[in-house]
């Protein structure tokens, strides 16, 4: 009997799907790019309930013919290549005629077409099963309607975010393709209201669609063209800068993608301007020759492959930091306004110090892309030789060094041979245990797991596999708390002995003794307070008396909408005032002095995360340094009653750190002092 299948197109559909239909807004994805590579200047998009009850993308491109139709439902059915040679030069969006397949075969998907001098058609699938073309009434172009999205498919189902999540992950891709095609004009509703709409002109008109005016005034726009590479668009000056990456968007030839060596160019050109936790904002479009960059990685086409990273890198981060820095060659790369004088530009003469430096392509700018791979290789020799598959080295002279066990030819008619009865000696022998019970005697704070093999029998280890998440967990919370209390140590056991530099305080116990930072000791105290009043503290509300607006994108709108209830109990009054705007009224009293634009960037810096808005976490910082402020300093003379006083209120607990993470106390046994003067080896 066979035991191989040949899988009906019904279920290779439905595997393909989870791979290019991840969610709602990878169909509105793969639909927009279609009427994209059709020829559009206007689409429309309508979704209801996040996506998952409905998806309509309406376009005013070429049309299907009648005869295409049904073909249009077919796996890997596409016009947009007929060769495999065709691969080498993907100029479209879509290329792999997987996605209508895909996405007809997890709903119930119905396509309206009309040519521009044929008649208007229609062909509807249900789950996959593919109906019969009809006549029907329409415009020039396509509208395709996809409804009750993996409604044969309730695991996935199950998997998807609430409606209006699923919404955001749209709106952010409807608002990448306003920044990627200036030229086409969007219209996007969500439950019948108008989220977006750009009118198909200029990229500022994008850029404003999407930000707001005030973006424009803190951006450089740029055009630069390098090794064959041209770099276009918005970034961020050096004094704009935002609280996560949703405010970034990089387009490669004319394809939204995340790529890390386009990043990380971008993020180190960046690095000596921004502050922790703030990200550069961008929205860059990059054109290199589609000979050097491989489109055809995953279904989803998220990311791409270069022929060279190191290229690329170079290119972009030559460009903006070149920008940033103020260098005279960025003025060959910031496009002006015409009405603009061109002394406004900081300009910073380049520096003429000759300072040695390995060559390299990059500061040659009338090259080729080829002409600089070229170049590079002529300068790397290491690199040349490492992408032939001679070596394995960096991008450095490394030393030539026997390895070892090497025998030069000269020594070898000298080298003494071992004997095969050697050679056998030498595999039967095994290596000694290691006398685990000493090792546990001496060092008795160590944790000792016992190895795999000294589980003699197999009902251990059956018993061992079968452990469940739960038992691991508590035995991990017990192991903490053990080592907690192996920290705590009774106070009334200690005796003062002394302090050094006026700094450093001294209890011995035993045959130890405690070396307390008295700074960080108190810091760590009046942290604690700080932090106990900020969590038990009573809220009072202080009206505002002009409110303050909260503007934000879709990702990060839906973040705060998803915790008003978490800032309300911190204090603020804080209603929705727009679909990506909130107003504030009232701030709470103890707070009055913030800045309400630091505060919420907090806030937003942890977009990506699950984790409860928690004041005590938002002010952790200014905490921190209130504590700082207050505890007595390194060098002060302390009494010894306050000295008695500090060591008590630490409670015996000697592994406290620092609010900043230094420790408080350090402990050194007699044995160890003992090693340091040689009494004991």
């Amino acid at each position: 009997m066979a035991k191989i299948n040949i899988l009906p197109s019904k279920v290779y559909n439905r595997i393909a799907a989870g791979e290019v239909v991840e969610r709602p807004c990878s169909v509105v994805k793969e639909l927009v790019e279609n009427a994209i590579d059709a020829g559009a200047t206007e689409i429309e998009i309508r979704i209801e309930k996040g996506g998952k009850q409905l998806i309509r993308v309406i376009d005013n491109g070429c049309g299907i013919e009648r005869d295409d139709l049904h073909s249009a439902f077919l796996p890997h059915a596409t016009s947009k290549i007929a060769k495999a040679e065709d691969l080498e030069n993907i100029l479209t969006l879509g290329f792999r005629g997987e996605a209508v397949a895909s996405i007809a075969s997890v709903s119930k998907m119905t396509i309206t077409s009309k040519t521009k001098d044929g008649k208007c058609y229609r062909l509807s699938s249900d789950g996959g099963e593919i109906g019969q073309i009809t006549e029907a009434a329409g415009e020039d172009g396509t509208d395709v309607a996809v409804e009750m999205l993996f409604f044969n498919a309730p695991v996935r189902l199950n998997f998807l975010k609430t409606d209006k999540h699923e919404e955001t992950e749209i709106t952010n891709f409807v608002s990448r393709f306003i920044l990627n095609r200036q030229d086409i004009a969007f219209t996007y509703y969500a439950d019948g209201k108008k989220v977006l709409q750009s009118f198909g002109g200029s990229e500022e008109e994008a850029i404003v669609s999407v930000y707001g005016a005030a973006i424009l005034s803190d951006c450089y726009k740029i055009d630069a063209e390098k090794h064959g590479i041209r770099i276009r668009g918005y970034i961020g000056n050096q004094n704009f800068s935002k609280p996560n990456k949703s405010y970034q968007s990089l387009f490669l030839n004319g394809r939204y993608i995340l790529n890390a060596t386009v990043s990380a160019a971008i993020s180190n050109a960046y690095s000596s301007y921004l502050m922790k936790r703030q990200y550069p904002f961008y929205v860059l479009h990059i054109d290199v020759p589609t000979e050097i960059v491989d489109v055809n990685v995953h279904p989803n086409k998220a990311d791409v492959r270069f022929a060279d990273n190191q290229i690329i890198y170079g290119c972009i981060y030559s460009v903006i930091s070149s920008i940033l820095d103020g260098q005279t060659k960025a003025l060959d790369y910031i496009v002006r306004d015409k009405t603009e004088p061109i002394t406004e530009t900081p300009v910073k003469p380049e520096k003429t110090v000759e300072t040695p430096k390995r060559p390299t392509s990059f500061g040659f700018a009338t090259l080729t892309y080829e002409e600089a791979q070229k170049e590079i290789e002529a300068c790397a020799p290491a690199f040349t030789a490492k992408k032939q598959g001679a070596i394995e080295l960096p991008f450095e002279d490394v030393k030539k060094e026997p390895r070892k066990g090497f025998i030069p030819a000269e020594q070898i008619a000298d080298y003494q041979f071992p004997t095969p009865q050697e050679v056998a000696e030498q595999k039967e022998r095994k290596p000694q245990k290691k006398d685990a019970e000493r090792l546990h005697k001496q060092f008795p704070d160590l944790f000792f797991e016992r190895h795999a093999l000294e589980l003699k029998s197999s009902e251990q280890k059956k018993e061992t596999a079968e452990e469940d998440a739960f038992a691991q967990n508590k035995r991990y919370l017990e192991e903490l708390e053990r080592k907690s209390k192996q920290n705590k140590i009774d106070v009334s056991a200690c005796v003062y002995a002394g302090k050094l530099f006026n700094t450093y305080l001294m209890y011995e116990r035993g045959d130890e003794v405690y070396i307390i930072d008295q700074h960080a000791a108190h810091e760590r105290l009046i942290f604690n307070r700080l932090k106990e009043q900020m969590q038990n503290r009573a809220v009072a509300r202080q009206p505002m008396l002009l409110l303050y607006t909260l503007r934000l994108n879709a990702f990060e709108s839906a973040f705060i909408r998803e915790r008003l209830q978490e800032i309300r109990e911190i204090g603020f009054d804080i209603e929705e005032s727009g679909e990506t705007a909130f107003s504030i009224t009232a701030i709470p009293v103890d707070l009055q002095s913030i800045d309400l634009s630091v505060f919420f960037n907090e806030i937003l810096g942890d977009i990506g995360g699950y984790r409860a808005i928690k004041l005590v976490d938002i002010l952790k910082d200014k905490l921190a340094t209130a504590a700082c402020k207050a505890a007595v300093k390194g060098g002060m003379d302390l009494t010894r009653e306050e000295i008695d006083a500090l060591f008590t209120l630490m409670d015996g607990d000697m592994g406290l750190k620092c609010p900043h993470g230094r420790p408080v106390v350090v402990k050194l046994t007699r044995t160890e002092l003992e090693k340091m003067f040689k009494r004991i080896v």
